[in-house]
């Protein structure tokens, strides 16, 4: 067992192919980055929706609308979301995979813009069930597809950026329901004090509806179903200015190619236990459901579900207060996310990982000793500091948890298993999320500051499994970084064949497949050193 993955070497053919230009003043790249924009508001509907539910619970018109829940029906209508997404999950792969990733998103927008309509007009408890079952079935569509198009059509030195902005934009979301709730807080007559944050969390899904319809789609979509025509024009409209001759579009179309025939090779159907077919597989699932687990077990559940449990515990128990905190907090989030999603190629994967895990496991640790103190003698420093490490927690929580989660899970995973692969991602995250909902109202009653403690331990065991087994992933393409957890044999020999058959090298290897090459050197089964 290894105790740190070391960064391999990389092929800079792709990096001295890019066009050095400002982005904003090629007009087709705005348009790329604006479609981009598109997708990336798909994260917008899943953070709006824990900051919503944070400012309801405070909302005195909504409590007495669903006859005052209790920690357990509490639990239930946080939870009931992510059940709507485990109940999606296993046709979301499917989709993205048969109809493409332009249409998964337009489909799940869908539901969710349905999913709001009837949380709005909600006349009862089961009724406001339902529409939150609804927009979850409908968010693991458009959240499987619209990360991986993201991955998939942008510019290759900002993919890492603006794919870990994805769920950096987790936040927006969030910032908007915290200081919805906020201004709705004095509607103390009427139920639309609850109404109107539910009917603003279809925004994004509305403008997706009218809009995806003109979105590109992924060129590796595209020439795996034999539309090879079309996505070179992909490629070419918007990395090239419509030159489908230019050297860095011909890279990038043969090393998709050659990597999606080369996946073809390896597999000849694509299943399931794929995921665990391969010493390299298995490595990329190690990883990956680990990170999904990790990043609702932080400790984090506690304040984006129940701040107002948390603050009650220290004695901020006035309404606008609690508000006013939570919409200050969401700010704060987003911009340390965005902070770190600009860093993930400067800084590095498994850097932002490491202090990511110290800082929340120190933090954390903090926010147990004061809410203790808070307990034995109630004390106001101890309920002030407690506010600061939660600020200071989350800060370093938004340095790798928030921006690097789904886009280091897209990057490591090749593009047949990437949809697959992807869901059982989201799959993990709603198990991790629906036992977090519904069991911390009713541990925090039960157990008050000691439950805190529960958290301080797996912190620590977060922190150990990272620093053994995540690996440095920075300043790849996408295919060499999946490649990567195959074999440096493999990286090298993709490029290789795709800079070969962009006529941009000698061909090094013809003569010899890079499936057959990878077999004769046993490379597959070599890699596996962690």
């Amino acid at each position: 067992m290894a105790g740190g993955a070391a960064v391999a070497s990389s092929s800079n053919m792709a990096v001295e192919l890019l066009h050095h230009e400002v982005w904003w003043k090629n007009p087709r790249r705005v348009k790329l980055n604006l479609w981009i924009l598109l997708l990336l508001i798909t994260s917008y509907s899943n953070g709006f929706d824990g900051s919503m539910m944070n400012g309801l619970q405070i909302l005195t018109q909504w409590q007495q609308s669903f006859n005052y829940p209790n920690a357990s029906m509490l639990g239930l209508l946080n939870a009931i979301q992510n059940v709507g997404s485990l109940c999606a999950t296993p046709f979301a792969p499917y989709v993205s995979d048969g109809v493409g990733r332009r249409y998964a998103v337009l489909w799940g927008a869908s539901l969710m813009v349905i999913g709001c309509v009837i949380q709005t007009a909600s006349q009862s408890v089961g009724m406001f069930i339902g529409a939150r079952w609804l927009i979850g079935f409908g968010l693991t569509f458009a959240a499987n597809a619209a990360p991986m198009l993201v991955s998939e059509i942008a510019y290759p030195n900002q993919r890492a950026q603006l794919t870990s902005a994805y769920n950096a934009l987790w936040y927006s979301g969030s910032i908007v329901a915290a200081w919805t709730t906020f201004g709705t807080f004095t509607m103390s007559s009427t139920s639309w004090s609850w109404r109107i944050p539910s009917a603003i969390q279809a925004l994004p899904s509305v403008l997706q509806v009218l809009f995806m319809w003109w979105c590109p789609e992924s060129p590796r979509y595209l020439i795996r179903k034999g539309r090879e025509e079309e996505a070179l024009h992909v490629l070419a409209y918007y990395h090239a200015r419509g030159d489908e001759q230019d050297p860095l579009v011909q890279f990038e179309f043969n090393e998709i190619r050659e990597a999606i025939e080369l996946d073809q090779q390896l597999t000849k159907q694509v299943g399931w236990k794929d995921l665990f077919s391969t010493p390299g597989n298995r490595r990329r699932m190690r990883i990956f459901l680990a990170l999904a687990f990790f990043s609702q077990w932080s400790g984090n559940g506690l304040v984006s579900y129940y701040l107002n449990k948390v603050l009650d515990g220290i004695g901020i128990t006035n309404g606008t207060d609690q508000n006013l905190i939570n919409g200050i907090l969401q700010i704060w989030n987003l911009a340390i996310a965005l902070m770190a999603s600009s860093l993930v190629d400067k800084a590095g994967r498994r850097t932002l990982f490491l202090i990511s895990n110290c800082g929340t496991l120190t933090f954390f640790i903090l926010q147990t000793i004061c809410n203790a103190r808070y307990s034995i003698n109630a004390s106001t420093a101890a309920g002030n500091a407690t506010i600061a490490f939660i600020f200071l927690f989350y800060g370093f929580y938004d340095l790798a948890y928030t921006p690097l989660i789904v886009s280091y899970t897209v990057e490591i995973l090749p593009y047949q298993l990437r949809a697959k692969g992807f869901t059982l991602f989201n799959f993990m995250i709603s198990l991790a999320l629906i036992f977090n909902q519904y069991v911390n109202p009713i541990a925090l009653d039960a157990l008050g500051w000691k439950y805190y403690i529960v958290y301080d331990c797996f912190l620590g065991f977060q922190l150990v499994y990272i620093w053994l087994f995540l690996v440095e992933t920075k300043n790849r393409t996408l295919e060499e970084t999946a490649a990567l957890f195959d074999g440096e044999i493999a990286v090298e020999a993709l490029s290789q064949r795709a800079a070969r058959d962009a006529h941009l090298a000698s061909p090094e290897v013809s003569g010899t497949s890079s499936a057959e090459k990878l077999e004769k050197t046993g490379e597959i089964a070599m890699v596996e050193q962690v």
